[in-house]
């Protein structure tokens, strides 16, 4: 392995290995500042105010939120060319599965930067009538289920599970990484599954939540990938594990 291709592969593990870490930056200030995600599960009117109140600074937050991830399509590609010797087709599916769901999750991400600021000045207007703001509060749940649990948490959430799913059984596959690593990539993909029962039930009744699930999942989709940017960083066994 040349010089050049050794870096690419150690940049990218230092993406996998920082990217976890650096999104939860803005996570935990909207925690703080918009008492996220609690706060969706408020009426949307007191959604809207309270965005409000967050003014420019909680729209720079989400923004940064959004753009975030992004580096990950660096890693993406990095990573598919490590997988695609034995499996070529699984790891193209793969990599196209993770950055198609990286772009779902900014432009969910981004409804809050471009669109919700336009809704809650229509909503917060003193000379608003009633009627304006039954109809933001309408636009607001229409965008929210659009492009926020449509686009965002059910495709973008469900391409980062196959993205996931699909890499660990290449890594069982192949020598270039722990086979631990694999396993616990499926183990993840199984719990992270689960969490789309949130969403389902929305829509329909029957469907009982899961709880902890979406939390427990990410939390492990994460873990996933600082391991995965561990070893494909650690320069003493680059030679022999890449």
């Amino acid at each position: 392995m040349d010089k050049q291709t050794k870096q690419t592969y150690q940049f990218a593990g230092l993406i996998f290995l920082i990217t976890p870490f650096l999104i939860q930056i803005p996570y935990t200030i909207l925690i703080m500042n918009f008492q996220y995600p609690d706060i969706l599960r408020e009426p949307t009117e007191k959604i809207l105010i309270e965005f409000q109140k967050g003014g420019s600074s909680l729209i720079l937050t989400w923004l940064f939120f959004g753009f975030a991830g992004l580096p990950l399509v660096y890693s993406y590609l990095a990573l598919y060319q490590l997988t695609k010797e034995k499996s070529q087709i699984a790891a193209l599916v793969a990599v196209i599965f993770g950055i198609s769901a990286l772009f779902f999750q900014l432009i969910g991400l981004l409804r809050w930067v471009f669109v919700v600021p336009i809704l809650t000045n229509l909503y917060t207007d003193i000379n608003a009538t009633v009627g304006t703001k039954e109809a933001v509060i309408v636009s607001f749940q229409t965008i929210h289920h659009l492009f926020g649990v449509l686009i965002g948490e059910h495709l973008g959430q469900l391409f980062t599970i196959l993205w996931m799913a699909i890499n660990s059984v290449l890594i069982l596959k192949e020598k270039k990484f722990p086979k631990w690593l694999g396993s616990f990539g499926l183990f993840s993909s199984i719990i992270y599954i689960l969490a789309q029962t949130e969403l389902l039930s929305l829509v329909i009744p029957e469907i009982s939540e899961i709880p902890f699930a979406g939390l427990i999942g990410s939390l492990c989709w994460l873990l996933w990938m600082v391991i995965l940017g561990y070893y494909m960083f650690k320069k003493e066994e680059t030679n022999a594990v890449l």
